[in-house]
């Protein structure tokens, strides 16, 4: 996802470019529309936006994810011959309104409810020298891990150096303008007390909600009352921020903005940001709305909560490249962030990845991981499903790397560490899914009598095979038996013969009794790997009850 040159544009991949239908590309075409019949900027901005209230969570790393896919397609759209740059914002100003649940030390933070964050102590302690700088770190950190290019921003920097002076002085001289586009948004009560700037209290050091008794727009200052004291600051410098919507409009029209995406809470006031961007004499950018990240109960996953996937639980148990990849994926829907969603965003990046040199130019460009890696994606071969990986812990109880490459050798002679080493890593990450979350949740059922007699009949028919019989002949001699079984039997499909097909309530029970589990991959390439002699064990285990035992 970092920026590289790109070098190898040809016809055939700017004529695809130009038709291709793939979100990042109908982002970027608005874009390049935007400038039509107009020169463009030095710098064409993409800009993400972050509030440091609590610790950076998958959403946030979405936004830069996907905005960087907007931006590749668009330096390819214009063949690199326009300059790009990615700002991520961070709103480390707006003062801390409640405390995270998931911080070492509530009480600790109390006493500086309504700070700015960057002025909020950091309760983890190190070397960050507050509680916005610590949150910032993180973000960072884990951007540069993924290598985006990306100029970091912070909004105490900006504010403080006078980067929003001039802006900020035009709000206060649009003052009118402002409160009459935000004053019809809000309740009678709010409104008697609204105002859009929020000066930093000289006494107590916290950003004030208060009405201004005056705002002086050639001297560029606001008078209010700070604890029962009439004020006056300059709107520059620092003293004084921007209430968040009027914020929002005011950093687009300062720094030039013209590609920004936001989740869809944020889409009914994306009209009161472009007003006032225009208002203050800017042009609003191009927007993107995607929906929001659920947790495993349907709620919006949030910085404060804490609740769904952090960033690095998702890479303790799955490569990067499958957080790329399901951030790419259908940006418009909710989608649910928790653990389960791991193991199948893990097979369909390889799954993309394979697929990748076979298609034609029209075909790649729609292809997530020509997004995800800047139109180079990497050649890897993946013998061996992440899903297949898991079922093979399962049933081995494997608990090192090693047990996993035995039965991988063995099925595929020549496989090894050194010639595979993405399988390799995939094999560390299925042991620590399989030991965190497979697992504990494992739990093996007894046969019926109609279930023993198949599983009886699975176990000779696979003694009867022929030596290295492959996953194919596996899961024809499987589908054999379940044909001849009543409550196996599929009448709305058809086997080769003519008769019923098998309904796949015969896996399930398969992986219920052997496994389990409720599901798993396809059976003869299960046993396969896992090799025919240690399937019929693994049987015989099951119809003895020692797996239910």
């Amino acid at each position: 996802m970092t920026r590289s040159s790109i070098t190898d544009l040809n016809s055939e991949i700017l004529a695809a470019a130009a038709e291709s239908k793939a979100w990042p590309f109908e982002e970027a075409k608005k874009i390049v529309e935007r400038y039509t019949g107009r020169d463009f900027p030095e710098t064409v901005l993409f800009e993400t936006g972050y509030g440091p209230s609590g610790l950076p969570h998958i959403g946030t790393f979405g936004e830069v994810a996907r905005t960087t896919m907007v931006r590749h397609a668009f330096r390819v759209l214009t063949e690199d011959k326009v300059k790009t740059k990615l700002l991520c914002f961070s709103d480390d100003m707006d003062g801390m309104r409640k405390i995270p649940d998931n911080v070492p030390d509530r009480a600790f933070l109390e006493p500086h409810l309504h700070k700015p964050l960057t002025a909020v102590p950091n309760p983890f302690g190190g070397d960050y020298a507050s509680f916005g700088d610590h949150n910032n770190a993180m973000l960072r950190r884990f951007l540069d891990t993924f290598g985006f290019d990306y100029e970091f921003a912070s909004a105490t920097d900006y504010y403080k150096s006078g980067k929003f002076d001039a802006m900020l002085l035009k709000a206060a001289e649009k003052y009118d303008d402002i409160m009459k586009v935000m004053l019809p948004t809000l309740g009678e009560e709010r409104q008697a007390t609204y105002s859009p700037f929020l000066p930093i209290s000289p006494k107590s050091g916290r950003v004030l909600y208060v009405p201004m008794k005056h705002v002086d727009a050639k001297a560029g200052t606001i008078t209010f009352d700070d604890e029962g004291t009439e004020t006056t600051l300059s709107v520059t410098g620092g003293r004084v921020k921007l209430q968040w919507k009027p914020d929002f409009g005011m950093r687009w029209a300062a720094l030039g903005v013209d590609f920004e995406m936001f989740g869809k809470d944020h889409q009914t006031n994306a009209i009161i940001y472009d007003r006032i961007c225009n208002i203050l004499g800017g042009r609003a950018p191009e927007h993107f709305v995607y929906e929001l990240f659920l947790d495993e109960n349907g709620q919006k996953i949030s910085k404060s909560k804490g609740n769904g996937l952090t960033i690095d639980e998702w890479l303790t148990y799955a490569p990067t490249e499958s957080l790329g990849l399901y951030m790419y994926q259908r940006p418009r829907q909710a989608k649910k962030l928790y653990f389960d969603v791991i193991p199948r965003a893990v097979d369909e990046y390889y799954t993309f990845l394979s697929a990748y040199p076979r298609q034609e130019w029209k075909e790649r460009l729609g292809n997530p991981v020509w997004h995800m890696h800047d139109g180079n994606p990497p050649a890897i071969d993946m013998p061996v499903p992440f899903s297949m990986l898991l079922n093979l812990v399962s049933a081995s109880n494997a608990q090192n790397k090693d047990v996993l490459w035995g039965f991988i050798s063995r099925h595929a002679p020549g496989i090894t560490p050194a010639t595979h080493p993405e399988l390799d890593r995939l094999t560390g990450y299925a042991i620590r899914y399989f030991d965190d979350f497979v697992k504990p949740t494992k739990t093996f059922r007894a046969a019926d009598e109609v279930e023993r007699e198949a599983l009886a009949t699975l176990e000779k028919t696979l003694g009867a095979l022929p030596a290295g019989a492959d996953g194919e002949a596996i899961q024809n001699a499987s589908l054999n038996i379940a044909r001849q079984i009543e409550r196996y039997q599929d009448h709305s499909k058809k086997s080769p013969e003519g008769g019923p097909g098998v309904s796949g309530a015969f896996f399930q029970m398969i992986y219920q009794v052997l496994i389990g589990q409720e599901r798993g991959p396809r059976f003869g390439s299960f046993a396969a790997l896992y090799g025919i002699e240690e399937t019929r064990a693994l049987i015989r285990k099951a119809l003895e009850g020692e797996l239910t035992a």
